[in-house]
């Protein structure tokens, strides 16, 4: 069944959280994409970067409105069997389409950042090109808005093996990408989404990838589960930074 944007991302902004600057805007948005494991506190520091740099952020529940529990999300998100990363790029439009409704929000100033999952759903947002309104079943998606609005896009450790899209189909026409890549991480790797980056560098692209050879992934997370994460509050601040940096850069 087919969902009107705006709709949906009513349902997805009532799970979801929202940071502003003081005053009464309007300000640039960064939509903050979580991984498979569901919304995470973490993600809300570098909502805080956002707003000190300047701009809103919402931390986006992609899971909540879906009827996702953590433990869901772990059993089934995370290996694959539900919300795959074409299907959560919907969620991208349908925040596009809600924060054209809000008084407080710059809808024409968006910086997309993903963690993990996250990662994935962005690139797939781009890489469906005209496909996307029929494959995330978000009827108003339109890929020529995804293209106006955002001004960049961070993606650190994202998945983008199969059946991620970006390495065999690109992205056309993309803003500017800050990429975050973990040396020691066993679960998405890093080699997959270096070929990803690659390619979106090959096509012209403006391409930015921070490699961090001691991290694992999830290293920024604190409270991670996952027995393979080693949390480095060292390199979570130099990721904040360069958040910060590619906000700047995006005004």
């Amino acid at each position: 069944m087919k969902m009107d944007g705006a709709a949906w991302g009513e349902q997805l902004a009532r799970h979801s959280r929202v940071f502003k600057p003081e005053g009464p805007g309007p300000f640039p948005v960064a939509l903050i994409l979580h991984g498979c494991g569901g919304k995470t506190p973490f993600l809300e520091v570098y909502a805080q970067v956002a707003v000190a740099a300047g701009w809103a952020a919402v931390v986006v529940d992609s899971f909540l409105p879906r009827g996702v529990s953590s433990l869901d999300a772990k059993l089934t998100v995370c290996t694959g069997l539900r919300v795959r990363g074409p299907q959560r790029a919907g969620d991208v439009f349908a925040m596009l389409a809600w924060l054209e409704g809000q008084a407080w929000a710059d809808a024409s100033r968006i910086f997309l950042a993903g963690w993990s999952h996250g990662g994935w759903t962005i690139m797939d947002a781009y890489a469906l090109g005209g496909r996307v309104a029929a494959i995330t079943r978000v009827s108003d998606a339109r890929p020529e808005r995804l293209r106006a609005v955002v001004k960049g896009a961070l993606l650190v450790y994202p998945y983008a093996g199969y059946p991620a899209l970006t390495t065999r189909h690109g992205w056309g026409e993309a803003p500017p990408v800050w990429s975050v890549l973990a040396g020691k991480d066993q679960v998405v790797g890093w080699r997959a989404p270096k070929l990803a980056l690659d390619r979106l560098a090959r096509d012209g692209l403006s391409v930015d990838q921070m490699f961090l050879p001691d991290a694992t992934h999830a290293f920024d997370d604190n409270k991670a589960n996952d027995p393979r994460a080693r949390y480095r509050p060292d390199l979570f601040e130099q990721v904040q930074a360069y958040f910060a940096d590619a906000l700047r850069a995006s005004v």
